[in-house]
């Protein structure tokens, strides 16, 4: 790659550890999965969860659905927060070795005796698998860790999950939701691992279908009717 690698945990380290092979080609020849029809309510209650918890910060106070189920206090600098949250600045790490920027922008944050733990949130239709959830979601919160401790802050080993998922409707239109807060354990040293290999991935030749990539299945399907 002539140019230099910016990559992300949402959709580029994921991807990478998805299919090595769609990964080569989105970022080396732009060739990109096939589009599906992507729902915008996650995006609009993202949006709403992180305005309901600035008004908490300005109080100094945690939301009550997860005060006394995380440690800390939620982090005070709303301007420095705002540059965070911002996919287009975010938390940025460029390592000169590789060649290649690693960037994540984070939901929140606490604070615990000056230690940084990253909380996500999670909008779901239903309530989490124990387990699944935490594991697909363990690379985002491992770059968001890595992320803070390469600019100088203090990280405890795991990260937060807050899960919003809906209960009922009233009468008068509104939402009750079930919310579930997951401790997931972290690893910086991991998330730059994948970003190293990755990485790699992308300097060396195209790799092999993955085999269990429907992408790729479908598209050696396809081939068999050309």
């Amino acid at each position: 790659m002539a140019e230099k690698i910016k990559l992300s945990p949402t959709t580029g380290l994921n991807l990478f550890l998805e299919c090595p092979r769609c990964f080569w080609l989105r970022y080396n020849e732009k060739v990109h999965r096939p589009e599906t029809i992507f729902p915008s309510l996650p995006g609009g209650m993202d949006r709403i969860i992180k305005d309901y918890y600035d008004i908490f910060r300005k109080k100094g106070e945690l939301p009550p659905e997860i005060d006394g189920k995380v440690a800390g206090k939620l982090f005070s600098d709303q301007e420095l927060l705002d540059e965070w949250r911002d996919w287009r600045k975010g938390l940025p790490y460029s390592d000169e070795n590789l060649s290649a920027t690693l960037s994540g922008a984070l939901d929140d944050c606490l604070v615990d005796d000056g230690y940084f733990i990253p909380i996500d949130y999670k909008t779901r239709g239903s309530a989490p698998k124990a387990g699944a959830s935490e594991e697909y979601y363990r690379t985002q919160l491992d770059t968001y860790v890595f992320l803070l401790q390469q600019k100088g802050y203090k990280t405890r080993e795991f990260a937060y999950l807050v899960y919003y998922y809906p209960d009922k409707i009233s009468e008068s239109h509104l939402v009750k939701f079930n919310v579930e807060v997951v401790k997931v354990e972290t690893d910086g040293q991991r998330a730059y691992k994948i970003f190293s290999d990755a990485v790699g991935c992308l300097k060396g030749p195209i790799p092999k279908s993955h085999t269990e990539c429907g992408f790729c299945a479908w598209y050696s399907d396809l081939l068999e009717y050309d």
